[in-house]
């Protein structure tokens, strides 16, 4: 079995992938998508997305990460695939996926999947633009409203000749709700197609990984927000560990932090770490207590400060 950290906007960042390829066994990683409009983006871009690529497109960890790209021109898609490849990148993920409103009326992300000849036209021009041996890859939903729709996507993916592809088992218009979730349709994918798949969606513990290969018959499984819910759920997924400790959890939002404040978004870490909390409320109701007590604090210090005397507290009760 293979277990993927996904790409999260906004929210899993370098450092995020950090500290949890540092506790799960994850195999592949997959940046936030760098977003590609008409033009070949400066090195800073992907640098600032994937630091990543400056140590040979791995966590500290060891753990490979792919850089996304979204947009809908094939051409400076191609010439940006091409930058990335060079800059170091150990695949090329294509986002076809993202449900966001202000993405999707640029015409990028979901919008795509109403055009399977563009989606067509972009992989193929990636793939062609870089090395054969850089994977080119993508993420889809199962279409725009109608799930048929999929079967046509992924045969414009399958013959650009991308190398494998990622499956969220809802259309855009299901959102994330958790009845719109169909698994089934990864294994009419499977049986249809030769193209290597991961299926994504509602997978919040071992049992539901355990449900999902079952339906689907695919053994890579991506998770995105349960990662952030439960910082071990790589671990659980993929070896049924137990879920981590909120003692534990305390003590990864402290490392967290000292992260935070050393990386470059020090100024950003109240609003980072407020966002966390939403995800660790959903597993630990700790989580919303202390979340209460910290958030009117819009300074980094406090919040280190508050948090440290928690874990204290805990440590001698």
């Amino acid at each position: 079995m293979r277990v993927v950290l996904g790409p999260m906007e906004g929210v899993l960042d370098h450092l995020m992938r950090e500290i949890l390829t540092d506790i799960n066994d994850y195999d592949l990683c997959v940046t936030e998508f760098v977003r590609v409009v008409d033009q070949l983006l400066p090195d800073h871009v992907f640098h600032r997305l994937c630091p990543e690529l400056l140590q040979g497109s791995q966590t500290k960890s060891g753990v490979p990460v792919h850089v996304q790209l979204l947009g809908q021109d094939p051409k400076w898609m191609a010439e940006n695939a091409i930058r990335a490849a060079e800059l170091g990148a150990k695949g090329i993920d294509l986002n076809f996926g993202c449900p966001a409103k202000l993405v999707n009326k640029s015409k990028g992300g979901a919008a795509l999947l109403q055009h399977p000849e563009l989606i067509h036209n972009v992989v193929k021009a990636c793939r062609d633009a870089v090395p054969q041996g850089t994977p080119v890859t993508a993420k889809i939903r199962l279409g725009w409203e109608n799930p048929d729709d999929c079967f046509e996507i992924v045969d414009a993916i399958q013959s650009a000749g991308a190398n494998e592809l990622t499956v969220h088992a809802r259309t855009k218009t299901g959102g994330y709700k958790a009845s719109e979730i169909k698994w089934d349709y990864i294994n009419q994918i499977r049986q249809r197609f030769s193209i290597p798949l991961i299926a994504n969606g509602e997978i919040w513990n071992y049992q539901d990984g355990q449900a999902c290969i079952e339906t689907t018959g695919v053994d890579s499984l991506m998770v995105c927000r349960g990662a952030f819910n439960v910082p071990n759920l790589g671990n659980v997924v993929k070896h049924n560990h137990k879920v981590m400790s909120w003692f534990e959890v305390v003590e990864l939002l402290l490392i967290y932090s000292q992260y935070e404040m050393k990386g470059d978004k020090g100024l950003y870490y109240p609003n980072r770490v407020k966002q966390w909390f939403s995800y660790l409320r959903q597993q630990y109701p700790e989580a919303a207590e202390l979340f209460r007590e910290i958030r009117t604090f819009n300074k980094a210090a406090p919040i280190v400060e508050y948090i440290t005397r928690y874990r204290d507290e805990l440590v001698s009760a």
